[in-house]
């Protein structure tokens, strides 16, 4: 084992790799990073780097810190048991057994405040992309590196990839980058869906980030390669430990609308030039599928971006051989120069989803398909129905505004029935009282009425779509806007008039799913979030994220919900000049 003058960093052979444990990285006020950096045995290597800097501890094991979800992924998926020793294996990141033996060297570095990092903790923070850049920066000339890094990651390890490659100036080290189910528009993505406050970081911070802090020190679990704390050398108090850290969602709820605080959260997609493979999941609804579906369609057209989407839940396929074999070649092609690896990949490549979590890969050449057929469904507020054809005449239905609403429901469809992109919806509300908080599932029904879900990113019972809006956040931005995708700038807030009669677009989360022949689709409009009725398994039982079909992205902060704002009730206005309406993604066979 070689040592260092620093007391802590050290390298060792192990596993056929050369193994750094606790590198420093200093950052340019002088606060130093550590990270472990796995590659080659032979020194004489210079090898493509894979980064990951994130919050998440780079000493937590996989199967200690998420216990759940290891076991849910390797029952489903248990090739990943062979595909190496899994001793290093690390929450939403790679394995490097997998990699190193491939010519990579894998660079896992705790951001500021977290694992073995000191420093002030605000995830997310514009100070968080000014070290991720330097730590790219450092990667790429080191005398073991080729000069080209690349990102993979999940979630936090995927969004923070766009903001960086969507700075003025890109890091000039970042060859290419795997966004693998990762936001870009902190506000709309996952913070404030349509406006609405969602209470996912409250959630995220008690179960993912507190208990990671650097100073936890001796109270923090133990690294099982090294024996050590994955939160530091030191123990830190309780309250030294406040100090050190923003509460995520408490200054989250400071910034209700599209602010600056927001702004300096979110990616630049425009800026994005370098060469991408953004991979979404169907069934991430309030969290990451929008920034990946948009990470494709509004980076410039001339950056080589490519398109993957998958179901399953939010951790497996990023780490079985599916996904590992899609990683491999985009990074060899972009990292190491071997074009070969990925000149035949179509552009946009599909997992078509289908009743009975059964997925059908299929190719394709551009994203929206262009062969969509957008087909209308207009809601019909007396029978409670979806048709094709708009009511002659106004009809309405009245529900409780915090309340479960109601579905309208199509006609069973006449043949197997591909839904396969974008939608939105078109309503009319009036409401009792100034604004009007409003949750639309799209919902699919087997003949004898059963719901069905699917394992979603991060529930075992997620619907088909959903989408949201505030009410009083309806105005649209005409630039951003599209037929199928309404775009709001969530600037202010334009309260109703109790009684009158409001035109709200609302964007739907894009989905997929092929409809059975017999089987029909249905619209819900209602107050709150919704809440899967049928039998829960012993996984939704049990997960943290388990929220009847919501994956934890709820939306009941009484702060953000007054009910004598949010209460009373809600009137739905349909047909004749007011033709309210469902857009849905029809594919037709090729």
């Amino acid at each position: 084992m070689n040592k260092t003058t620093d007391p802590h960093t050290r390298t060792e052979i192990r596993d056929r790799m050369r193994i750094t444990w606790h590198q420093t990285i200093t950052m340019d006020d002088g606060v130093t990073l550590r990270a472990d950096v796995y590659r080659p045995v032979d020194e004489s290597a210079r090898c493509p780097v894979i980064l990951n800097y994130g919050i998440y501890g780079k000493g937590v094991a996989y199967q200690q810190g998420y216990p759940l979800q290891w076991e849910k992924m390797v029952t489903d998926h248990p090739e990943i048991l062979k595909m190496s020793s899994n001793k290093y294996q690390n929450w939403e990141t790679t394995d490097p057994e997998c990699w190193v033996p491939h010519g990579y060297a894998i660079v896992r570095i705790d951001s500021r405040g977290a694992g073995w990092s000191p420093g002030f903790m605000d995830p997310a923070s514009p100070r968080e992309i000014d070290d991720l850049y330097q730590c790219i920066e450092w990667a790429g000339t080191q005398p073991w590196s080729n000069g080209k890094v690349g990102m993979l990651g999940i979630s936090y390890y995927a969004s923070n990839q766009w903001r960086v490659a969507g700075l003025d100036q890109p890091p000039p080290h970042l060859a290419a980058i795997i966004p693998w189910e990762g936001q870009n528009d902190r506000y709309r993505d996952s913070g404030y869906h349509g406006g609405i406050l969602c209470e996912f970081q409250k959630r995220w911070a008690k179960h993912q980030v507190v208990h990671v802090q650097y100073g936890r020190g001796a109270h923090a679990a133990k690294n099982p390669n090294t024996g050590e704390s994955i939160a530091g050398p030191v123990t830190l108090t309780e309250a030294e430990l406040a100090k050190n850290r923003v509460d995520a969602f408490e200054e989250l709820k400071k910034h209700p609308f599209f602010d600056d605080w927001h702004k300096s959260r979110t990616a630049n997609l425009s800026k994005v030039r370098t060469p991408l493979l953004t991979c979404a999941n169907w069934g991430g609804q309030g969290i990451h599928p929008r920034g990946n579906f948009n990470g494709f369609t509004e980076t410039p057209a001339d950056t080589p971006k490519w398109l993957e989407v998958h179901g399953d839940s939010h951790w497996s396929v990023f780490s079985n051989g599916y996904g590992l074999d899609l990683q491999k070649r985009f990074f060899d092609c972009y990292l190491k120069g071997d074009k070969s690896a990925w000149e035949k990949q179509p552009r946009v490549q599909l997992n078509i989803r289908h009743p009975g979590e059964k997925f059908v890969l299929r190719h394709e050449n551009e994203w929206p398909l262009a062969r969509t057929q957008w087909t209308t469904f207009y809601l019909d507020a007396a029978s409670q129905t979806l048709g094709t054809q708009p009511g002659a005449h106004e009809t309405r239905v009245t529900y409780e505004a915090m309340g479960k609403g109601i579905t309208f429901t199509t006609a069973p469809m006449n043949q197997d029935t591909e839904l396969t992109g974008p939608m939105m919806a078109k309503l009319f509300i009036s409401s009792a009282t100034t604004d009007a908080d409003l949750f639309l599932i799209v919902r699919v029904f087997d003949p004898q009425g059963k719901e069905l879900t699917f394992m979603g990113s991060t529930d075992p019972n997620t619907p088909i779509a959903n989408g949201w809006l505030r009410a009083s956040h309806r105005a649209l931005d005409p630039a951003k806007s599209l037929p199928y995708r309404p775009y709001h700038p969530h600037d202010k807030a334009e309260p109703l008039t109790p009684g009158e009669v409001y035109e709200c677009q609302v964007e739907i989360v894009t989905s997929c799913i092929v409809v059975p022949k017999g089987w029909r689709v249905a619209l819900t409009v209602r107050g709150c979030d919704y809440e899967y009725e049928g039998e829960l398994a012993e996984f939704a039982k049990k997960f943290h994220y388990g929220t009847r079909g919501t994956g934890g992205m709820t939306h009941n902060d009484a702060d953000s919900r007054p009910a004598d704002v949010f209460g009373g009730s809600v009137t739905l206005h349909a047909g004749g000049a007011r033709e309210a309406y469902l857009l849905l993604p029809v594919i037709p066979a090729k």
